[in-house]
């Protein structure tokens, strides 16, 4: 078991003054059966209005907007989290239960790809490869595996809107396009996967009450009889270090913050702190 504080600031700096802007942020950790949420605040400078909701996805929103003059915006989410390992799996399926009318039917959304997950022939053929091999649960790992070995992470190399089919081409990309690939492969021999945006705290023995530099993170879940985490950038399951707030089938679901305003050009300069607390 963990107990983390987060505390994530994303600061827009507009060239002029603007009149407007219009957001969502989706920046709040989930409440899980594995995850706790100990406290939670988000503050936003400055702020006309701000309201609260609960989207399709069952992601925690804030919705606001600025009427006022203003040339910077600030939002800062502080959170502490207790996070407990993935639980021991006893239910997994089969491929002829996963491949039959009830799943495909109540899970007919994480099992169709897009522009952002659809995988490259070469990917998809390395996956049906898998699927022939072993399991749903051993195919799925086996393909996270290789991605890990062949994709390198490269910070900066890819944006928020690449798809998966250009960092598979460039053999490079962030943790985003790890977990789009693993989805698209996935989705293509029919395991149901599912994009997951979060944080991790990236040093396993990290000293209590120290702040890090941390990540906010992206892996995926697939489903074998139940969600189970997995983390293809790091090449190992989602445990006690990875917080999740969202998921989804893809990014552009779930986004951390999110809008529109009135002008043009910006500056975008985001730092996530993560404290072992326990």
């Amino acid at each position: 078991m963990s107990i983390l504080k987060i505390v994530h600031r994303t600061t827009f700096e507009y060239d002029h003054e603007i009149s407007s802007s219009y957001n969502e942020a989706r920046l709040v950790p989930a409440w899980l059966p594995r995850q706790r949420v100990l406290e939670s605040r988000v503050d936003i400078s400055p702020v006309s209005w701000r309201t609260s909701y609960r989207d399709y996805w069952e992601t925690d929103v804030i919705a606001f907007e600025i009427t006022e003059s203003h040339r910077a915006l600030t939002v800062t989410s502080t959170s502490q989290v207790e996070v407990t390992p993935q639980p021991a799996r006893d239910e997994r399926k089969s491929w002829d239960e996963l491949s039959g009318p009830k799943f495909q039917d109540l899970l007919a959304e994480y099992l169709l790809t897009s522009p952002a997950t659809e995988p490259t022939a070469e990917l998809a053929d390395f996956a049906h490869e898998a699927a022939a091999k072993g399991s749903p649960d051993d195919a799925a790992r086996e393909i996270c595996d290789y991605l890990h070995r062949v994709i390198n992470y490269v910070p900066g190399s890819t944006g928020v809107h690449t798809p998966a089919r250009d960092a598979w081409e460039a053999r490079s990309g962030v943790c985003q396009d790890f977990a789009h690939l693993a989805i698209g492969a996935l989705r293509t021999i029919g395991i149901p996967a599912r994009y997951v945006s979060g944080y991790l705290q990236p040093k396993a023995d990290a000293e209590i009450g120290v702040a890090m530099h941390g990540e906010s993170h992206a892996w995926l879940e697939w489903w074998s009889g139940d969600w189970f985490g997995f983390d293809p950038t790091n090449d190992k399951e989602a445990g006690e270090h990875h917080v999740i707030v969202a998921r989804a089938r893809e990014y552009s679901d779930v986004p951390p913050l999110s809008g529109v305003f009135g002008g043009k050009g910006s500056t975008l300069s985001v730092k996530v702190s993560v404290t072992q607390l326990a």
